[in-house]
């Protein structure tokens, strides 16, 4: 259970002018670039400098967010840290770090992820933090990679750092890192990313320092508090439209845990009474044997709300604000939500996504059918093996999928996260022994609407090492991304190796120690989002340049949107078309698999 309250003033805001703060708000933001820049050109894991999969933050000095980005896990990072060091322990040069997800309540979702944070100070008082987490390539575990469908318990998923002090006062603790480099398969590696991160930091505590002897302490801690005070306010009043008093009831499906638990249900229900708004989570299903388990902390739907509310902001920049969205989150202890310790989590990401889609769900009851409709899981693959010189190799890759439709645009087409980037072709050839055969637009998999949502992708890799193990995690498939308003749901994704031949086979959606070879092809697929709107209101010229853009295809754009196209395929035929849009089917608030009008 979570509560939370409006932030509190502490009298330093009415020390800083309207002014000042918008100044304030705007170093933070190019700090916060700053540091990200660090850690993109520096890092050696693929997945942080190529997949940029990796998050930067500056907090005050009680811990509150500042400056971020609407991460959908949350961001609470510094409460573990201050339990086991307490605020007044803490001295100029320190540097904290663990990766333990169940020390911080879920704030650290999987065991690839370090988290590191260094205390501020200005005027000799403790200011702010520096904070940078990032996904490591490999920190030991059953498999390379760390994650693996066939992990069952969180010590099979790679060394936990339980919250620590690896830099005192500038002195760096070697034993405790050369102890943590000793556990990963890529040592020299995870140096490169130590040092990225650190480096980060530096700079993050560095510019923060500067913008104190700018200001004062007394007033950037009060333009602290305005810019967290703004954001509540506006977070809230955004609520209350939203959400009238009553009750709203949804629940999101995913598909299994690769373990034999299918399916998992989130069920949320918002109750909202007068000004209090409670989101209950404690009929969510049961936590599964499997590693799709997500240790979800109060902070993610609330972050998930607030990001909604400011979705038109091009600049947003979350901070504390976030969290004044729902008063109280419940969470029951052993769900699938909240598992109990050992459970595995590597797979969370499953979860996440879903949780986004049922907070979309509340807000789709609430509006009748006016928020964005659901997206797919971004997919998950890794590529293990030696190649011809015997030296391993650990491809972990994560591939773009579509998001859902909104009430005024197409989803988004080929995105992995945030701003997380698919791997240029070029490089994967050039770091792998594989070959790029394809990379397109995955057709149909956007679900057809008024406002179509967006497509996955294709890839086809060719194996060029004698032998390798090929991992998966795609989601979504028995259960599609739901499309609203008239909008139909989203197609689905898969991996196939050797599509076409005659030893052609199907991959498990979660499955691990898939045999590859020489030659052989693998072809992954990805699924799209959830369509908005009814699909014969789409415009005929948008249709037809789907069609023409490899979006859509002809069959779809005639079964789905009721558009005929001319024998030559490059026009419309008006007369057919407005013959087969006169029989117009029925819809309902959601679609998935048929028109229904509740999810719940």
């Amino acid at each position: 259970m979570n509560t939370t309250t409006m932030p509190e003033q502490h009298g330093l805001a009415a020390k800083c002018d309207p002014i000042t703060v918008e100044i304030v708000r705007g170093a933070l933001r190019s700090v916060q670039r700053e540091m990200d820049a660090v850690v993109e050109r520096t890092a050696m894991s693929p997945f942080i400098r190529e997949k940029k999969d990796y998050f930067a933050a500056i907090y005050d000095g009680q811990g509150r967010l500042v400056a971020g980005t609407a991460m959908p896990s949350g961001n609470d990072m510094l409460p573990a840290f201050v339990e086991q060091f307490p605020l007044e322990t803490m001295r100029d040069g320190d540097i904290y770090w663990t990766n333990d997800c169940y020390a911080t309540k879920g704030a650290i979702s999987h065991t690839p992820d370090q988290l590191f944070i260094a205390p501020v100070f200005c005027e000799g008082q403790l200011t702010a933090f520096a904070l940078t987490w990032a996904h490591f390539n490999d920190v030991g575990g059953m498999r390379p990679g760390s994650l693996s469908a066939d992990c069952t318990e969180v010590f099979q998923e790679g060394v936990i750092v339980p919250p620590v002090k690896v830099v005192s006062q500038g002195e760096t603790n070697e034993d405790l890192l050369r102890m943590f480099y000793r556990n990963s398969r890529f040592p020299a590696m995870l140096r490169g990313d130590v040092r990225a991160v650190m480096a980060c930091l530096r700079l993050g505590k560095r510019r923060i320092e500067e913008l104190g002897q700018r200001f004062g302490r007394t007033m950037l801690s009060g333009a602290f508090d305005l810019i967290i005070g703004n954001l509540a306010e506006t977070v809230r009043a955004e609520m209350r439209k939203l959400f009238p008093e009553g009750d709203y009831e949804f629940c999101e499906t995913a598909d299994s845990d690769g373990q034999g638990s299918a399916p998992i249900r989130l069920r949320y229900k918002l109750q909202v009474r007068g000004d209090r708004f409670v989101l209950d989570t404690t009929e969510s299903g049961d936590q599964t044997k499997g590693p799709v388990n997500f240790l979800m902390s109060p902070r993610a739907p609330q972050m998930v709300m607030a990001a909604y509310i400011n979705r038109h902001e091009a600049n947003f920049m979350s901070n504390f604000g976030c969290y004044t969205s729902i008063d109280e989150v419940k969470l029951r202890p052993g769900s699938v939500l909240q598992p109990k310790f050992p459970a595995a989590l590597g797979f969370r990401g499953i979860l996440l996504m879903r949780n986004v889609a049922a907070c979309l769900g509340l807000l789709n009851v609430a509006t009748k059918g006016q928020a964005n409709a659901s997206h797919s899981a971004y997919v998950i693959y890794y590529i293990r093996g030696k190649d011809d010189e015997g030296k391993t190799f650990l491809m972990s890759d994560g591939i773009g999928v579509g998001y859902g439709a909104r009430p005024t645009t197409d989803g988004n087409d080929a995105i992995y996260l945030i701003a997380n980037e698919n791997y240029p072709a070029e490089f994967v050839e050039a770091a792998y022994p594989l070959r790029v055969r394809r990379y397109a637009i995955n057709p149909d998999s956007g679900g057809p609407g008024r406002w179509r949502g967006g497509c996955g992708v294709i890839r086809e890799l060719e194996v060029l090492a004698p032998e390798a193990m090929v991992s998966m995690r795609i989601d979504s498939v028995v259960f599609p991304p739901w499309g609203t308003n008239g909008g139909m749901n989203a197609r689905t994704g898969r991996c196939v190796v050797n599509p076409g031949r005659p030893d052609e086979r199907v991959l498990k959606p979660l499955s691990d120690g898939n045999i590859v070879k020489r030659g052989d092809v693998v072809r992954l697929e990805t699924g799209g989002g959830g369509g908005w709107g009814h699909p014969y209101d789409r415009e005929t010229h948008q249709v037809l340049q789907d069609v023409l853009g490899g979006f859509v295809s002809r069959e779809s754009a005639r079964r789905d949107y009721g558009v005929v196209l001319a024998a030559d395929g490059r026009s419309v035929d008006e007369p057919a078309t407005r013959s087969v849009r006169s029989d117009r089917p029925g819809t309902k608030l959601f679609h998935r698999g048929d028109y229904v009008e509740s999810l719940a």
